[in-house]
């Protein structure tokens, strides 16, 4: 199963709750930190929702 490394790359900074909550969720805290997950529907749906928020990189495996 392929991993996706999600970077966190704009402020939370006057983002809405839920967008806040949805960043939280994919374990970003911190503008740049990067996290790796599988390639998931409901990773992708969080991805979809904080596209504009985020840096989304394909990888053929985790760490």
């Amino acid at each position: 199963m392929n991993h996706l490394k999600i970077t966190l790359k704009r402020s939370l900074i006057g983002r809405s709750e839920k967008l806040r909550r949805i960043v939280r969720a994919l374990g970003l805290k911190k503008i740049n930190q990067s996290v790796t997950h599988k390639d998931t529907p409901s990773i992708r749906g969080m991805i979809h929702k904080t596209v504009h928020l985020i840096e989304v990189s394909e990888s053929g495996r985790g760490k």
